[in-house]
Parts: structure tokens; sequence; C-alpha cells
């Protein structure tokens, strides 16, 4: 018996250059066709182009808005160990050395803080995101559709992560400034300068704490994002409307 082709195949065999050349009414057809049930075993019969770029783009919005809820709550990433946020190595080596003696508490409140930052910050990436699906080309839904169980996700860390840096540093510095850490840094660093033998902390050492706080909150929400996307290419029941139901079958 002969085995129908899948979705991917069919997408595979197109070469990427081809690909590329193809009109926006020619990469339209090319979706509808592979989507539409011709040729497929999936049960998306009668998807048009129109509703497959739809439902490409229902799925990374859901995706996308049940991570950011996910990490976006109090305790998002601080009791989460997958995405808990640590203090940056040099921090953390001080916190481990002090943490026996009984004198880490205020490393430890600056590592609550910072989980506390993201927790803050991360729900400020919705309408970076939300513009980035809307902008997605046919091309690229098909790129989407041809990748592996997070191509959608990767997208969109190559294609939002310098914004959502530009926009989770400030955000992250104001948190973390009303959460405390800052106050809570200066404090560590007037405490380390009393403690004999106790290793110093440089300049930029603020700075690097921000960015290694922004750096791993990127981290925990595209985590949970790759989560979700994948969770709607396997799982049915994350299917929750109807056209993501026709789309991926």
């Amino acid at each position: 018996m002969t085995m129908k082709p899948t979705r991917r195949y069919l997408l595979g065999l197109l070469p990427a250059g081809l690909l590329a050349a193809c009109t926006t009414a020619e990469q339209e057809a090319i979706l509808g066709a592979v989507l539409s049930g011709t040729g497929t075993t999936g049960g998306t019969s009668g998807v048009t182009s129109a509703e497959a770029a739809q439902g490409i783009r229902a799925a990374l919005e859901q995706g996308i808005l049940s991570a950011i809820a996910q990490v976006g709550r109090n305790d998002g990433y601080f009791r989460d160990g997958r995405i808990h946020i640590p203090l940056p190595s040099r921090l953390a080596s001080i916190q481990s050395q002090l943490r026996p003696l009984g004198l880490s508490g205020l490393l430890d409140d600056l590592e609550l803080q910072i989980n506390r930052g993201a927790e803050v910050a991360a729900p400020q990436a919705k309408s970076i995101f939300l513009d980035a699906i809307r902008s997605l080309s046919i091309s690229d839904a098909i790129g989407i559709v041809n990748g592996g169980p997070t191509s959608a996700t990767d997208y969109f860390e190559r294609r939002t992560t310098p914004a959502l840096t530009s926009l989770f540093t400030p955000v992250m510095e104001s948190a973390l400034q009303r959460a405390g850490a800052i106050q809570t840094f200066d404090n560590l660093v007037a405490s380390l300068r009393n403690v004999p033998l106790a290793p110093q902390l440089g300049a930029d050492a603020k700075n690097d704490l921000i960015e290694h706080g922004v750096g791993k909150g990127l981290d925990g929400l595209f985590y949970y994002i790759g989560q979700e996307e994948a969770a709607i290419r396997s799982n049915p029941a994350k299917r929750t409307s109807e056209i993501l139901k026709r789309v991926f079958g």
C-alpha cells in the first residue's frame, strides 16, 4: 500500500530559495494546499490558506498568552525550579560561602527580589509578541509548520529578543527598585566592606545583576512558550478553538 505524504514531507520538498522566490499569492496557495488536506493524512480538509495562517497565528497567540500568565504571577519564577533565577555566579559564590555562617540573608533577599522583578516584567512583553504575530508572513508560517516542535518559539526568540531586552531592562530595574533589591544590593556592598577577607564587588556589579535578571527572565518566558507550542502541536486538548482544531487536526 502506498503511503500518502505528510504535510511536513510536502513542505520539505520545497527548496528554500524557490519558496522565497514565490509571490505572496503563490506562498498562500502552497500553504493552503498543504494544510487543506491535499495529499496529507491530517484532518484539516477544507482549510483555506487564510484559515491556515489564521490558525497558526491563533496557536502562537494562545501559547504566548498562556506562557506569560504562567510566569507573570507571584512565584511564577521564584517557586519554579525550571526557570528560577539564581544570582549571578559571583554573587552566588559569595552566597554559598556566607550561608553556612548564617550571613547570607541579604543575598537570599536579593535572589528573591530578582525573581520578583522578572514576574513583574514578563507581562509587559505581551504587546511585542502580539505585534510579531500580526506581522507573520506566509513564508514564515510555512517555515513554522515545516519546523520542529518549537520552531515558532525559535522564530520568535530570534525576532523579538532585541526588543524584549530593551523593554525588560528598564522594567526589571524599576521592579527591582520597587521591590527593594537595589537598596538590598547597596546594603550588601556596604556590608561586605566590613567583613574581613570577604570578596568585593566591582563597579559594574549592579548593571551585571540587572542584565542577568533580564537574560534569565527571557529564558524562562521562552521556555514556557516552547512548552505551550509543543503541547498545541501534540495534544488535541490544547486546541481550544475551532480554527486550531481545523488547522492542527
